[in-house]
């Protein structure tokens, strides 16, 4: 590894020096698995440690990386711990270095917040200053006053007039998703940003959509990095696998660990929180008395899935979604092996599928890969709405669980509307058609009696 970037006579680099010296390490690092550069790091003594944590140029994330480009608004979304506070830190810090007149905003949700996080924070604006930096915090005057000349003053999302009148070249706006009043904030803060040749705001978040959020979305000029909690290196190994094994795929997961922006859809008949509320562990199910299949098959030979979704009865007579099988792109022969592994998986009784391609293909398809179970045609055509309306209200009941986090399915069901309408991820919401075929077919049957042997409680 390369030599410390000192000169022989002991003066501090350059930040261009020191980025080049740290690009240096970092590709030897990149020629490294993640479990080396893990051992690398553990070697560290207390003191190297501490003086890596405080490198910047070069160590950075790629989405701690300032964008190139003339942007106006740079959204930093990430998940928890990724290092977006460290992320606004560096970039304030370096913008007051250049502009010794700059004058900076700092907007938090709170004061409280913004002075326990952006300033005197472990990752906050005191802590990455340079030996050579003396920032002083002026608490009477919230302002942070730094060597160049430069001044940050802190402003709550609360008080979002406060920020009506003051101009600036910079500001830093730290965890939007928690303004509960942030929209006029955000406005004001926008307005007053008309100081120097090129304002810059810097929006450091994870990502839940308010009004603000939905504000700095629609601006023109932005650029976004993503990032993820799992992406730091500097994380305890330990702290991220129980992360990620206790929410891992779930709503919560999603939006604080990998950054995912999740809004639900106008008119939507599920919602995120609804499928949260019937989320139940696989394990705490038991045996099924009764499993269906649905088949959405695709409707070209090119570009679309085919969803398979195995839902089952319960003895207590409750409806679970027990798994997604659902294959992307698959000619014909692999779908249906797919839907016939399935059904050997789980002792599966019917097959309920889609004939957007003709009920005797689709039926052909299957028997060609040995399913021997009864297949039922439904026409998505007339009867795609009318079955999903009242699945979703079985679901609004608690008479649906998702014994498991099925991700990608259940965004298609967030995408689906009153109406028959569709407003979710791809072209087609194939396995929430197939998930609503198999709940479909199983509620029907318990209508009609057909479930002998079991008790509702």
């Amino acid at each position: 590894m390369p030599r410390h970037p000192r000169g022989r006579t002991g003066k501090r680099w350059t930040p261009q020096r020191l980025s080049a010296w740290s690009r240096t390490i970092m590709r030897q690092l990149a020629g490294m698995s993640d479990e080396e550069i893990r051992r690398v790091l553990r070697a560290l003594s207390r003191a190297q440690m501490r003086e890596v944590e405080r490198r910047w140029y070069g160590f950075e994330n790629d989405g701690q990386r300032e964008p190139p480009g003339d942007w106006r608004i740079w959204l930093i979304r990430a998940g928890r711990g990724f290092g977006k506070t460290r992320a606004g830190s560096e970039w304030v810090s370096e913008v007051a270095r250049r502009n010794g007149d700059a004058r900076i905003a700092l907007v938090a949700s709170t004061q409280v917040d913004g002075q326990r996080v952006m300033i005197e924070g472990p990752s906050g604006l005191l802590a990455v200053a340079r030996a050579d930096e003396e920032p002083r915090w002026v608490n009477a005057r919230r302002e942070l006053r730094f060597s160049s000349g430069a001044v940050a003053t802190l402003y709550s999302a609360e008080a979002g007039e406060e920020l009506r009148g003051p101009e600036h070249h910079f500001a830093w706006c730290d965890e939007l998703a928690k303004w509960r009043r942030g929209e006029a904030a955000w406005d004001n803060l926008m307005m007053g940003m008309r100081l120097g040749e090129r304002p810059r705001v810097v929006v450091t978040t994870t990502p839940r959509v308010n009004a603000a959020m939905h504000r700095v979305l629609a601006a023109p000029g932005k650029v976004e990095t993503l990032g993820k909690t799992g992406e730091n290196p500097w994380l305890p190994e330990f702290f991220v696998s129980a992360m990620l094994e206790s929410y891992g795929g779930t709503r919560l997961g999603r939006q604080e660990l990998d950054g995912e922006m999740l809004e639900d859809v106008e008119g939507a008949l599920w919602t995120r929180a609804l499928i949260e509320q019937c989320r139940a562990g696989a394990d705490e199910i038991g045996k099924p008395v009764r499993v269906v299949i649905g088949v959405d098959p695709p409707a070209t030979a090119h570009g679309d899935a085919c969803g398979i979704v195995v839902a089952a009865l319960l003895r207590d007579g409750r409806l679970a979604v027990v798994e997604d099988a659902s294959v992307e792109n698959p000619p014909p022969h692999v779908w249906a092996q797919a839907v016939a592994s399935a059904a050997a998986r789980w002792g599966a009784d019917r097959v309920v599928a889609e004939s957007n391609m003709g009920g005797e293909m689709v039926e052909g398809t299957l028997r060609q890969a040995d399913v021997a179970l009864p297949v039922v045609a439904v026409h998505a055509s007339v009867g795609k709405a009318r079955r999903a309306e009242p699945v979703a209200l079985a679901y609004e009941r608690g008479d649906v669980l998702h014994a498991g986090v099925f991700a990608e399915l259940e965004d298609q069901l967030c995408g689906l509307q009153v109406g028959g309408g569709y407003a979710g991820p791809g072209r087609s919401p194939d396995r929430a058609d197939a998930c609503v075929w198999a709940l479909a077919a199983l509620l029907e049957g318990l209508r009609r009696g057909k479930a002998p042997g079991v008790r509702r409680v």
